[in-house]
């Protein structure tokens, strides 16, 4: 059945030269490979664009082997060249609250390189840039084709599945540093965990009915509900595609919700030797060790 494997991931094996393009199993122990099957491609985007019959490709994808998880096996990110990262700030009422701000009344959009991009397991780098790196657990929509002015009641038809992300943040700069813009304090190198699949959206039965939460060392820091987004995705789609072009494995970052460093009394920034968990239910966790540049 299709809702039992729709669940992307770009991965290495030991020795390989380049990336495949798999399924997960649901608890992320097994994949089976889909870049060994004919005119299956090895990148996630490019299937995307094609269009695939996903039955179809269920149904190729049950009679392949299964590859049990282990350390000869490296998950990528699931998307791993968007052709744009466009996130939404203050998009929780409670993260907004937390701030003593009120709700925006239109998204606050901003944007990350590629180059932030790691994998659900991959470490953070803690750069020396910054003593104030702050972690944000995040839904990641992904967009399933091209997407120009499109109504808000046609706008899911246009995602093609959902991911996890942790938005990790450089506060000093987001907020002191380069004139108040975003863009640096954002988009350091391995500053967007990503992973570990893309789950088509027919697995989800509401994506406004997922619990998020974050730990630092074991210790819960967010907890939070999909519920609780103020700009819901078909009017962020709506809003985007009426001014900027949307394209097959394009990512929207959706917002986090309260518990973050920064608002914490006192504020707690992320080290070297910390571990930050994240996951957001039915979508999967990562797990990244913050590491010395």
């Amino acid at each position: 059945m299709l809702a039992a494997r729709m669940r992307f991931v770009q991965y290495l094996r030991k020795g390989d030269l380049a990336k495949r393009l798999g399924l997960l199993a649901e608890d992320q122990k097994s994949l089976v490979e889909l870049s060994g099957l004919e005119g299956v491609p090895s990148d996630l985007k490019t299937l995307i664009a094609q269009n695939p019959n996903l039955e179809e490709l269920a149904q190729k994808a049950a009679k392949q082997p299964q590859l049990e998880l282990s350390s000869d096996v490296t998950l990528l990110p699931p998307i791993s060249d968007p052709g744009k990262i466009i996130c939404i700030g203050l998009n929780y009422q409670d993260h907004c609250d937390e701030q003593n701000k009120p709700a925006p009344k239109e998204p606050m959009f901003f944007s990350k390189f590629n180059n932030a991009l790691v994998g659900p397991n991959d470490n953070v780098i803690a750069h020396t840039a910054s003593s104030k790196i702050d972690w944000e657990v995040e839904l990641v929509c992904v967009i399933g084709k091209v997407a120009r002015k499109v109504p808000k009641d046609q706008a899911m038809d246009y995602v093609f599945g959902f991911s996890v992300a942790q938005d990790i943040s450089a506060r000093d700069w987001q907020k002191e540093r380069n004139g108040g813009q975003f863009l640096i304090g954002k988009s350091m190198d391995t500053f967007l965990p990503l992973g570990p699949s893309v789950v088509h959206k027919s697995l989800v039965k509401d994506v406004y009915n997922l619990q998020l939460r974050t730990w630092v060392n074991d210790v819960e820091k967010q907890n939070g509900n999909t519920g609780n987004l103020i700009f819901k995705l078909d009017d962020v789609i709506n809003r985007l595609s009426d001014t900027i072009t949307l394209l097959p494995g394009d990512i929207i970052v959706t917002g986090t919700p309260k518990g973050v460093g920064m608002h914490r009394n006192p504020p707690e920034f992320l080290k070297p030797g910390d571990v930050v968990k994240s996951e957001i239910a039915g979508l999967g966790k990562l797990c990244n060790k913050v590491v010395a540049p």
